[in-house]
C-alpha cells in the first residue's frame, strides 16, 4: 500500500501530469459546449446546427461522453507514458528497484497509481461539463434537469475504462521504447494515421469493416453508442469523428477489456526481463 501511496504521489507532483489534465478539460469543454453552443447561437460556423437540448444537464452524460474515445484517449495514452516513461528519461528506475522488492511490484504499484489518477481526469471533466450545462441552461431559461444517478455512473465507468485501456497501450509503448518521446510520437502516428486512417478509409472500402471493428478506437465509440450517445453526435465530433463501424456493447466491452490485458501483460513482461540501462 506504501508503494501505491509513493507512486500516486509521485505523479500528483508532476508538472506535465496537471498540465494533461488542464488541456484535456479545456478542449473537452470546447468541443463538447462552447463550440457546440455558438454554432446553436450562429456565432460560429460547424458542420450543421447544433442542438441545445444537448448542451444541456440532462444530456450531460451523453455529451462528454462523445469525447473519451479520441480526445480523452490521446491524453490517457500520453500519461500512462508519464507514468513510466519517465523514470527512464531521468534514470532513476535503477534507483527505485534497489529500494523496493521487485520488478513486477514496482510496475504494479505504478499501474495502480495511474488507475487511480484516470479518476480525477474523468471526475474534473464531468465537473466541468455540469457547470458549462448549468451556464447555458440559464443563458437560454431553459429547464435544469440532470441525469440520474445510474446513467451517470455508468458514464464516469466507461469513461475511466476508455482512458484506461489506452493508458495501458501507453504504458506498453513507454516499457518498450524505454523513454517518452519515442512513445508519444508512436502512440500518435497509430492513433492518427494508423486507426484513423483506416477508419475513414472503411467507409469507402467495404472489406476493411472486420478489421476496423477491433480497433480500439471502433470499439471505444461503440461502447459510448451502446450507452446512448447517438451516433449522429460521434460523427460530428470535431477531429475525433467517427462514422462506423459500430459493434455491440458486448463486443465493445471485451475487445477493450481483452486490450488492457494484454498491453499490461506485455508491459509486465518486458520490464521483468529487460535491462533498465
Amino acid at each position: 500500500m506504501g508503494s501505491i501511496t509513493a507512486q500516486i504521489l509521485v505523479l500528483s507532483k508532476r508538472t506535465s501530469t496537471w498540465i494533461l489534465m488542464g488541456i484535456w478539460v479545456v478542449l473537452g469543454l470546447m468541443f463538447s459546449h462552447l463550440l457546440p453552443y455558438l454554432t446553436y447561437r450562429g456565432a460560429a460556423e460547424g458542420p450543421g446546427q447544433a442542438s441545445l437540448d444537448a448542451l444541456l444537464p440532462a444530456g450531460l452524460a451523453d455529451n462528454l461522453l462523445a469525447g473519451f474515445p479520441f480526445f480523452g484517449g490521446v491524453f490517457a495514452l500520453m500519461l500512462g507514458v508519464l507514468a513510466i516513461g519517465s523514470d527512464y528519461g531521468w534514470d532513476t528506475l535503477k534507483t527505485l528497484l534497489t529500494q523496493r522488492s521487485g520488478r513486477v511490484r514496482l510496475l504494479s504499484a505504478k499501474l495502480v497509481a495511474l488507475a487511480a489518477w484516470l479518476v480525477p481526469f474523468v471526475l474534473v471533466l464531468f465537473i466541468a461539463g455540469a457547470g458549462a450545462s448549468y451556464i447555458i441552461a440559464g443563458a437560454e431559461d431553459a429547464a435544469v434537469d440532470w441525469p440520474s444517478v445510474s446513467e451517470l455512473g455508468r458514464a464516469l465507468a466507461a469513461g475511466w475504462f476508455i482512458l484506461a485501456t489506452w493508458a495501458a497501450l501507453g504504458v506498453l509503448l513507454a516499457v518498450l521504447s524505454r523513454g517518452t518521446a519515442l512513445a508519444i510520437g508512436l502512440g500518435i502516428i497509430y492513433t492518427f494515421v494508423i486507426e484513423g486512417l483506416f477508419s475513414a478509409l472503411a467507409n469507402e472500402v467495404s472489406w476493411l469493416d472486420p478489421i476496423v471493428e477491433y480497433f480500439l478506437r471502433a470499439n471505444a465509440y461503440s461502447l459510448t453508442a451502446a450507452l446512448g450517445v447517438p451516433t449522429q453526435a460521434l460523427a460530428d465530433n470535431g477531429p475525433g469523428g467517427f462514422f462506423g463501424p459500430f459493434v455491440d456493447g458486448g463486443q465493445a466491452v471485451a475487445v477493450l477489456a481483452a486490450y488492457m490485458a494484454a498491453f499490461l501483460f506485455l508491459s509486465a513482461m518486458v520490464f521483468r526481463r529487460r535491462d533498465i540501462g
